[in-house]
């Protein structure tokens, strides 16, 4: 099987679309900036679903599903949110199409919509407005909701699963009585997604906050985390915010206090997608495809028979039987292939290719000596194994795998924050060794947005368990209590 993958050290981005197309993730629409997630690709996302949406059901939360188009007059309630959304809008006008008398379908002009619907970017104007029905009092509350969905904001550039016009996600909407209540909410769906990503996804984070200029539109305060890619540049994985009363006043959702008092609600929102596959793909693969941690690979183990007659495959079909009831048993996810149409060597290169932690080969021999081969996806070591007590070894080594994972990825995200304690510096580091830069700011938007346009950096956040420490900005020289991390980002 010829991979035909660029190297990621000459070409990081056709690296990165090539993983995606030839491990069969997914690929492009003959919808301009939309995409087809291909059912290999699918299988992935949907385990991550799974492990959320347990997650969200453990914190109190339940699911439901709101409509996808939303009444223009709704995001005219929140300034900062139609301020945020306006330019990535879809708007639809009409519901009727005709026939010309020509062939040719086009519009029905008479069949102009009273109001104008936008196909939703987010959700938090529909929701909000839906809230007013359902809170009245104190014992409504905390309202805790969240819905799997799809969003549309209208993208120029495009790139598989990191930026696509429609992507699929999930929004968590939620009410309180208090501001307390809601922040620690926030908090507390930003550990969540860390947990996530850090114990499934073995990515290593950066929890923290947003600046007043990347705050979410219409949000107090939105926290993040932000994960570094293999290129060192970073990518936001995830982002919760506290919404304060802004939503609830513009939809006037009111509740009865304990003391007999009409109050506005306090609001959150927070939210994960499809992004979440790209930084899966960037942190650990490499020029032989894509590698996954085991605990969201939808194929774990694979077993390839190799053998020159039936007699041969009668043999190894009657141990690997036995096998695998054992290790499915044990939650190991596990194909046997045997197809006659493909030569093990290309099955090899095939399952490399699409990031299957565990590959066992069993032969003739094997079968006389009691073993296996073994591969490692993530090390690429081959090791022969005994039969005996294989399937708890698996189990082990599928630990071991995943801990390694996420310990190499760590390892190079440590090596890559770095101090930079002078502009010039911070320039140089961003183009010779990228990744985190750990530098003092003024705190004022007009030196974040100098930063921006000249270096096309960002502040990622300001990390959550930030030391402080007295200094100086980098560029204007003004004082600052603490270093915040910037980055060239995704």
């Amino acid at each position: 099987m010829s991979k035909g993958i660029t190297s990621k050290n000459d070409d990081y981005s056709q690296w990165y679309n090539d993983i995606v197309i030839k491990a069969d993730l997914a690929e492009h629409s003959s919808v301009k900036g939309c995409m087809v997630i291909k059912p290999y690709g699918y299988s992935i996302w949907e385990k991550m679903q799974a492990v959320l949406d347990q997650k969200f059901k453990d914190t109190g939360h339940s699911n439901a599903y709101f409509p996808l188009f939303i009444p223009k007059s709704y995001f005219s309630k929140e300034a900062a949110h139609v301020e945020g959304f306006a330019t990535e809008c879809a708007v639809v006008t009409h519901y009727r199409l005709k026939n010309d008398g020509n062939g040719n379908i086009i519009v029905d002009e008479t069949a102009k919509l009273e109001e104008e619907l936008i196909v939703r970017p987010t959700s938090e104007t529909i929701i909000w407005n839906t809230y007013r029905g359902w809170i009245e009092s104190y014992r409504d509350l905390p309202l805790l909701i969240n819905q799997w969905a799809n969003v549309v904001r209208w993208e120029m550039r495009t790139r598989l699963f990191l930026r696509t016009t429609e992507f699929l996600w999930q929004e968590g909407h939620t009410a309180h009585a208090t501001a307390k209540e809601a922040i620690e909410e926030t908090e507390r769906m930003l550990d969540v997604y860390a947990d996530f990503a850090e114990n499934w996804m073995a990515v290593p984070v950066v929890k923290g906050k947003k600046t007043p200029t990347e705050r979410f539109a219409g949000a107090l305060d939105t926290y993040c985390i932000e994960a570094l890619m293999q290129d060192g540049k970073a990518l936001q994985a995830g982002t919760s915010h506290f919404l304060g009363q802004n939503f609830a006043k513009a939809f006037d959702v009111k509740f009865t206090s304990k003391e007999g008092k009409q109050e506005h609600v306090w609001a959150t929102s927070w939210g994960v997608s499809t992004r979440l596959m790209g930084a899966l793909i960037m942190s650990h693969s490499d020029d032989a495809g894509l590698v996954l941690p085991p605990k969201l690979a939808p194929i774990q183990v694979v077993i390839v028979p190799i053998y020159k007659g039936e007699e041969d495959l009668a043999k190894i079909s009657g141990f690997v039987d036995e096998l695998i009831p054992r290790l499915k048993g044990l939650g190991v996810s596990v194909k046997y292939d045997d197809r006659d149409s493909q030569r093990p060597g290309f099955k090899f290169a095939e399952y490399e290719l699409k990031g299957v932690p565990v590959r066992l080969a069993i032969g003739g021999r094997d079968m006389e000596n009691g073993t296996v081969e073994l591969a490692r996806r993530d090390t690429r070591e081959k090791m022969t194994v005994p039969q005996e007590g294989l399937d708890i070894y698996i189990v082990q080594l599928l630990h071991q795998i995943q801990e390694n994972i996420f310990n190499k990825a760590h390892k190079f995200r440590e090596e890559h924050i770095t101090e930079a304690n002078s502009y010039e510096e911070f320039k140089q580091l961003l183009d010779t060794k990228t990744g985190f830069i750990a530098a003092h700011w003024d705190g004022t938007a007009e030196t974040e947005k100098l930063i921006k346009e000249e270096t096309k950096a960002t502040i990622r956040c300001i990390p959550l368990d930030n030391k402080l420490e007295d200094g100086v900005c980098m560029v204007t020289g003004k004082p600052s209590i603490q270093r915040v991390l910037f980055a060239r980002a995704y």
